[in-house]
C-alpha cells in the first residue's frame, strides 16, 4: 500500500540512519576499537586474568549482578501477583508507588543509605545489592504484572475446579509466566552491573567503576575498552535469551481473552500489608532519611542559588533530550509494531543491548567519536554532548515502551485512512498519534525523569564550565556538608515527582472522560 517513495519510506529511513547514527556508532565504536588492538586486548585479558585484583573485580561485578537479580526477583514477583490478581484499594495509585523507586537516581537512594549510619558495612558489596534491589525490583513487578493479565483464563478456570487458589497458583499459572520471571531477572542482573552510581558511592569495585577510573582518572582508552567488552558480551547474551523467552511479550499483552482470571481476594490483607510495607521501605524511608540530614541546611535559598546553574541546566537539558527521544523513538516503535516477528525479535534483541550499555562506556565510546577536527569537533565541548547521552541511552527504552502502544493501533485503521485518500502523514497525525498519545506523554515524562538523573555517561562528557544536578550532587559529597548534598537530593526528587503526579492526574481524568 505504501511504496518505496511514501513517506512511511521516507520517515522510516531517516529514523533508521538516526538511530544507527546516535544509538549503534558508540556500540560499534568500542568493538572497532577492541578489534583494531585485538593482540594488545588479548594480552591485557591475560593480566587481567593472572592478576588477582581483576580476578576480584569480576567476582564482586557477578555477585552484584546475580544477588540483585534473585533479591529483586523475590521482592518484585509477589507484587506482580497482588497487583494482577488481588483487588487492592487503590491499585492503581499504589502501583505508581511501588514502582517510583525505578526513576529515582540509583545514587539518591544510596546516598540515603549511607545516612543510616556510618557503620562500615554501609560501604560494601552486600549494601550496594540492597540498594540496587530497591531500584529494580519494580521491573520484576511489572513484568510480572503484565504476563500475568495475559494468561489464558479457561486453563486458569479448568484447574480451579479440582484444586485450590493457592494450587492453581503454584502448579498452572507461575509457570506459564515463568520465562518472562526469568526474563526479568536476567534484564536487572545486567542493569545491575551496568550501574556506576552506587558501586561508586559505596566505595564497591566493579567493571563500571574500573572503566571510568581508567578512562577518567589515567586516559588510558585500551584498558577502558578490554574492560568493556567483556560487558557488552554479557549484555548481548542476555539480551537473546530475555527475547527468547519473553517473545512478543516484550512489546504486546494479549487481549480480548475468553474468560475471568483466577483472583486470590482472601489475600488481601497480607498483599496490602506487604505491598504498605514496601512502599514505606523503598520510596518513603530514603526520603525520611534525606530530610532528616537536609534539616540542618542552614539556608535553602544558598543551596538553590550555588547550584542554580546546574538545576538550569538539568531542566533544559533534560527537556530537550526527552523531546528528542521521544520524537526518534515515535518512529522507530513504528517501524518495530510494524515488522515481521522474526525482525521484531531482532530489533528487541538490539534494542535491550544497547540500553543494558553501562552508562560509561557509553561516555567513553561518544568522546571517542566527538572529540576530533570538523563538525564533530564543534559538537564536543558543548551542551550537546549531554543530549547524545541521552539519545544513546534512552531511546531503546522508549521505542520499546511505544512499540506497545503502537502494536494497539490496528493496522486497518491506516488503511481505511489510505482508501479515503489520507497521506500517510496525515494519518500518522489524525489517526495513530491521538490512539498513542497517552504512552506517547507517559514516555515523554519518563525520559525526563531519567535524563534528569543520568550521571554514568554524563559525568565523563561534561564540557568545561558546565554542570547538571547530578553532577553536581556527585562531586559534592566529597567535599560539602551532607545537609547540603541531602538538600539537592531532595530537590531533585521533587523535580522528579512533579511531572509524574501531573502525568497520572491526567491519565485519570482521561480515563474518566
Amino acid at each position: 500500500m505504501w511504496g518505496w517513495r511514501s513517506g512511511r519510506t521516507i520517515a522510516l529511513s531517516l529514523a533508521t540512519v538516526a538511530f544507527g547514527l546516535f544509538c549503534v556508532l558508540p556500540l560499534a565504536y568500542i568493538i572497532a576499537m577492541w578489534l583494531s588492538g585485538f593482540d594488545r586486548e588479548v594480552s591485557s585479558y591475560q593480566d587481567l586474568l593472572l592478576d588477582s585484583r581483576q580476578r576480584g573485580l569480576l567476582v564482586n561485578t557477578a555477585i552484584l549482578g546475580a544477588g540483585t537479580a534473585v533479591t529483586a526477583t523475590l521482592v518484585g514477583v509477589p507484587l506482580g501477583i497482588a497487583l494482577a490478581r488481588v483487588a487492592l484499594p487503590f491499585t492503581s495509585g499504589l502501583r505508581v508507588l511501588l514502582a517510583a523507586p525505578l526513576l529515582l537516581p540509583s545514587y539518591v537512594t544510596g546516598l540515603a543509605w549511607l545516612y543510616l549510619g556510618d557503620a562500615g558495612w554501609m560501604r560494601s558489596l552486600p549494601s550496594a545489592v540492597a540498594v540496587l534491589t530497591v531500584v529494580l525490583y519494580p521491573l520484576s513487578m511489572l513484568m510480572t504484572e503484565a504476563a500475568l493479565r495475559g494468561v489464558e483464563p479457561r486453563l486458569e478456570e479448568a484447574a480451579s475446579l479440582v484444586a485450590r487458589p493457592g494450587r492453581v497458583l503454584w502448579r498452572i499459572t507461575l509457570p506459564l509466566v515463568m520465562p518472562t520471571v526469568l526474563a526479568a531477572a536476567l534484564v536487572v542482573f545486567v542493569l545491575a552491573v551496568s550501574d556506576f552510581a552506587v558501586p561508586a558511592l559505596l566505595r564497591v569495585r566493579v567493571f563500571t567503576t574500573e572503566i571510568f577510573t581508567a578512562f577518567a582518572a589515567l586516559y588510558d582508552f585500551a584498558r577502558a575498552t578490554a574492560l568493556a567488552v567483556p560487558l557488552l558480551l554479557v549484555a548481548l547474551c542476555v539480551a537473546f535469551v530475555s527475547v527468547r523467552l519473553s517473545g512478543d511479550r516484550l512489546v504486546v499483552t494479549r487481549r480480548g481473552l475468553a474468560g475471568e482470571l483466577q483472583t486470590f481476594d482472601g489475600w488481601r490483607p497480607a498483599a496490602a500489608g506487604a505491598a504498605a510495607c514496601v512502599v514505606m521501605a523503598a520510596l518513603f524511608l530514603p526520603i525520611a532519611i534525606l530530610m532528616r540530614e537536609a534539616r540542618h541546611v542552614s539556608s535553602w535559598d544558598s543551596v538553590v542559588t550555588g547550584s542554580g546553574g546546574a538545576i538550569r541546566n538539568s531542566l533544559t537539558l533534560a527537556a530537550v533530550g526527552a523531546t528528542s527521544v521521544s520524537a526518534l523513538a515515535f518512529w522507530l516503535a513504528y517501524g518495530r509494531a510494524r515488522a515481521t516477528r522474526v525482525a521484531g525479535m531482532a530489533a528487541d534483541v538490539l534494542l535491550i543491548v544497547l540500553f543494558a550499555v553501562p552508562g560509561t562506556i557509553v561516555g567513553v565510546a561518544l568522546i571517542g567519536l566527538w572529540n576530533r577536527a570538523g563538525i564533530a569537533g564543534s559538537v564536543y565541548g558543548t551542551s550537546g554532548m549531554f543530549v547524545l547521552v541521552y539519545l544513546a541511552r534512552f531511546t531503546p527504552p522508549a521505542a520499546l515502551a511505544l512499540a506497545a502502544s503502537l502494536r494497539r493501533v490496528p493496522p486497518s485503521h491506516e488503511e481505511a485512512a489510505a482508501v479515503s485518500g489520507a497521506g500517510w502523514f496525515r494519518t500518522i497525525r489524525d489517526i495513530v498519534i491521538p490512539q498513542v498519545k497517552p504512552g506517547l506523554l507517559a514516555v515523554w515524562v519518563v525520559v525526563f525523569t531519567l535524563a534528569f538523573g543520568e550521571l554514568g555517561a554524563s559525568v565523563l562528557v561534561t564540557p568545561p564550565g558546565e554542570s547538571t544536578l547530578p553532577i553536581r550532587i556527585y562531586t559534592l559529597i566529597a567535599n560539602a556538608p551532607p545537609a547540603q548534598v541531602a538538600a539537592l537530593a531532595l530537590l531533585q526528587v521533587a523535580v522528579i515527582f512533579c511531572p509524574l503526579a501531573l502525568l497520572g492526574f491526567g491519565l485519570s481524568i482521561g480515563r474518566r472522560s
